[in-house]
C-alpha cells in the first residue's frame, strides 16, 4: 500500500486526503462517475469513494490502474506539492513514449500549447472563469 508518511511527507491522513483529491478532480475533470471507473479498473465503487474521500490508503495496484485510466502518471498523483501540475508531469513523460515526435508533431503541440494560453486569457479577459484543470491551484 502506498504510505508516504513513511516515506518522509506529511502525516499519513494529509496524504491520503491530497491523494484522494487528485484522483477525484481528474475523474470529474474527464467527466466520469465513480461507477465508470469501477467498471473500467475492476476496483470496487466504495473503495473508489473511500479513496477519494481520503478514509482508505490505496494499493500500488489500484493505483496504477487509475493512472492509467486517466492517462497520468503515478507521480503526478504522488507529487507532494499541493500545486502540482498535471500538464508537467505528462510533459515530463514525453521523452519516454515509444515512439519519439516527429518535427511536425513538436510544431502541432507547440500550437496547441499556443491556442490554450491564449483561451486562458481570452477568458479570463471576459471574466469567465477557465474551466478548470486537474492539477491546477488556484
Amino acid at each position: 500500500m502506498i504510505d508516504r508518511a513513511q516515506a518522509g511527507g506529511g502525516g499519513e491522513a494529509e496524504q491520503r486526503a491530497l491523494l484522494g483529491r487528485r484522483l477525484k478532480e481528474t475523474r470529474e475533470y474527464l467527466g466520469l462517475s465513480q461507477q465508470q471507473v469501477a467498471e473500467r479498473t475492476g476496483i470496487v465503487r466504495s473503495a473508489i469513494s473511500d479513496i477519494e474521500r481520503g478514509v482508505r490508503r490505496v494499493e500500488v495496484m489500484e493505483l496504477q490502474k487509475l493512472a492509467r485510466l486517466y492517462r497520468l502518471s503515478v507521480s503526478y498523483f504522488l507529487d507532494e506539492d499541493e500545486a502540482a501540475d498535471a500538464g508537467e508531469h505528462a510533459f515530463a513523460g514525453l521523452p519516454r513514449t515509444k515512439q519519439p515526435l516527429s518535427e511536425g508533431d513538436r510544431i502541432e503541440v507547440a500550437r496547441f500549447i499556443q491556442y490554450l494560453q491564449a483561451k486562458r486569457e481570452a477568458e479570463e479577459q471576459d471574466g469567465e472563469a477557465p474551466r478548470r484543470r486537474p492539477g491546477r491551484a488556484r
